[in-house]
């Protein structure tokens, strides 16, 4: 009785009112800070938050134009763009790498050196979700095992992609270069934004010089993404402008004709168009296949090249620097008689050799017992070194520089062939500078045939030959021909090196004095070359040429069995045709071939006449006198 008494029933209704009314105003304040929130986040925050979670959804991506193709100057596809798949790694899908690469290595075969390789290229990466190639061109064996296995392997997938082709492989690559996997380095000297979605760029030769052309405008997509970033669907794009075509003035068939006769033997031939500058060809032999390079060359295959004696990774044509001899002889000539040093009859006796003075070095000539009196035409037919001995004594090293340099040796004159050497023009400053030594009256004799100091790539034959066929006018050196819809759509072309002068004679006759010493060498009676000219239906301008490539003592008689291959001369031999209107002017050099005449004479001969009357190369060569 007395506890009931002492419970107040008011005192609790009171309490639990005020506890319930308290609970009631927090409800009603969180809510209406919840409220609030989500006012603030949904309305007066809608910009900025639709514009985080569209960001977080849809991205840019970058996509690679398609590379610009190459064709011959007759419609013949040179560089194709091919289909080719590669196994591609997403690392934001891949939860450990490591393992993931064990796997691939027992399905694909993979070796140290290709991992090696994806982990520099996984370092090198440009943006997040970009997939980082670990094995190009998959067989179709290969593309079969990862689709059965795509389930144990998330983040791995097969990609295709086009990638250069060269169907002409090793006949070509001197020629127009090959492209390869970009580098660090070339990122920086090219737009990295242009260069997004490139994973090729030109490495030499034509495809190195017109890679602004030839690559293209990038172009942009916007795309859809999951939470993982694996792209959903493409919601807008840009699509991306191709690169050019370009035309070259190569022939192929020339080029392969060319290649073809050189076979097994290192040289190089190089056939321009005297009027335009046209390199009709430009080979290099032996080759090696460019299409090896494209998507990364094995260790084994180029320590194979590189190691090779036969230097097939040098290009021969537009870097071998060869001691010329006496194919420079008609422009050493040209360079007495427009000095005013000679005149074209001018005589000398040639007993087989010229002395400076009387107990003096005997320079011999070729012919070991002389070739008697000639004057300048006979000396050039004949390739009489006695002649031009006694003359470049006469009028020291000074004209030899001046007429030499006109026509472009000792300087790169060729337009688009990044890798053109200048070779060496040997003068008094030179010798100075490089040995410290002053010009003796030997090197005017050694240069006057083209032995000594004196350097010159096959390419500076052609050209040279080049501006004796135009009489002195000069035209540029290129591959290129044309860039395909450059008149609705011009384009930029690399700024061009400035060409020597014409070459302006004193006596403009005596143009017609060297090429009649030329003709005489491949039609006269005692020409070095006369039995290759022998039933030309067109006349031949030309000069043979041999370049000792080791010296032969002052008494010892040159036998080419006694030496090693390697030791053996060069054959040389430069010339254009028809001589009263060329349309073509060739530069051949045959490696320890012997002599010019025998060895490189017949092979130009078949060039031009694949070039001029359309005759297949198939007749046995043919020997001739001299050198």
């Amino acid at each position: 009785m007395g506890s009931e008494r002492l419970k107040d029933h008011g005192q609790e209704h009171r309490t639990f009112t005020a506890r319930a009314v308290l609970a009631i105003c927090l409800v009603v304040t969180l809510l209406g800070v919840l409220v609030g929130r989500m006012y603030y986040l949904q309305v007066e925050q809608f910009e900025r938050y639709s514009a985080l979670s569209d960001n977080n959804r849809v991205q840019l991506q970058p996509v690679a134009p398609t590379r610009g193709l190459i064709y011959d100057r007759n419609g013949v596809l040179l560089a194709d763009n091919r289909a080719s798949y590669s196994v591609m790694l997403l690392k934001e899908e891949i939860k450990d790498l490591d393992n993931t690469l064990l796997q691939l290595t027992d399905l694909l075969d993979l070796t140290e050196k290709e991992i090696q390789r994806f982990r520099k290229r996984l370092r090198q990466r440009r943006r997040p979700y970009q997939s980082v190639p670990l094995r190009f061109r998959l067989k179709e064996k290969e593309i079969a095992l990862l689709a059965v296995n795509y389930h144990r392997l998330p983040g791995v997938r097969v990609e295709a992609e086009l990638i250069r082709y060269y169907p002409y492989a090793n006949s070509l690559v001197h020629a127009i270069g090959y492209v390869g996997r970009i580098n660090e380095r070339e990122l920086k000297r090219v737009d990295e934004q242009n260069y997004s979605a490139t994973n090729y760029i030109g490495k030499l030769g034509v495809e190195k010089f017109y890679e602004g052309i030839l690559h293209g405008q990038v172009g942009i997509q916007k795309v859809e993404t999951n939470a993982r970033g694996r792209v959903m669907r493409v919601l807008e794009r840009t699509d991306p402008v191709p690169g050019r075509d370009l035309v070259l003035s190569l022939d192929i068939r020339l080029q392969q004709i060319s290649e073809q006769l050189l076979g097994e033997r290192r040289g190089a031939i190089v056939a321009l168009d005297p009027n335009t500058g046209g390199i009709l060809a430009l080979v290099s032999t032996p080759g090696y296949d460019p299409n090896l390079f494209v998507t990364g060359i094995s260790s084994k295959d180029y320590n194979a090249l590189r190691d090779s004696p036969d230097l097939p990774l040098f290009n021969r044509a537009i870097r071998g620097r060869y001691p010329p001899g006496s194919t420079i002889k008609p422009v050493t000539a040209l360079s007495f008689i427009d000095s005013g040093v000679v005149t074209p009859a001018y005589r000398v006796f040639d007993p087989g050799y010229y002395q400076l003075n009387k107990k003096g070095r005997k320079y011999r000539d070729w012919k070991r017992w002389g070739h008697g009196w000639v004057n300048m035409k006979s000396a050039l037919a004949q390739s009489c070194d006695t002649w031009f001995y006694v003359v470049s004594h006469k009028a020291g090293g000074e004209p030899m520089w001046d007429y030499l340099g006109r026509f472009g040796f000792g300087q790169i004159t060729s337009y688009d062939l990044p890798e053109a050497s200048s070779a060496l023009l040997p003068t008094h400053e030179w010798k100075k500078r490089s040995r410290k030594q002053g010009w003796y009256p030997g090197d005017s004799l050694n240069l006057s045939i083209g032995q000594g100091f004196m350097l010159a790539t096959p390419l500076q034959l052609a050209t040279a030959t080049a501006v004796l066929a135009n009489r002195g006018r000069w035209v540029r050196p290129q591959m290129l021909h044309a860039v395909r819809d450059s008149e609705t759509n011009p384009v930029i072309l690399p700024e061009p090196r400035p060409l020597p002068e014409d070459v302006q004679l004193k006596y403009p006759g005596y143009w017609q004095n060297i090429i009649d010493g030329m003709v005489e060498v491949m039609h006269g009676e005692k020409g070095t070359a006369r039995k290759v000219g022998a039933g030309a239906p067109y006349k031949i301008a030309g000069k043979t040429g041999t370049a000792q490539v080791v010296g032969i003592k002052q008494d010892e008689r040159y036998d080419a069995s006694k030496l090693a291959e390697i030791h053996r001369d060069h054959a040389l031999f430069v010339a254009f045709a028809p001589a009263d209107k060329p349309k073509i002017s060739v530069a051949i050099i045959v490696e320890n071939g012997g002599g010019g005449s025998s060895t490189a004479a017949p092979l130009a001969r078949k060039i031009m006449d694949a070039y001029l009357i359309g005759v297949d190369p198939i007749a046995p060569e043919e020997v001739a006198d001299g050198p």
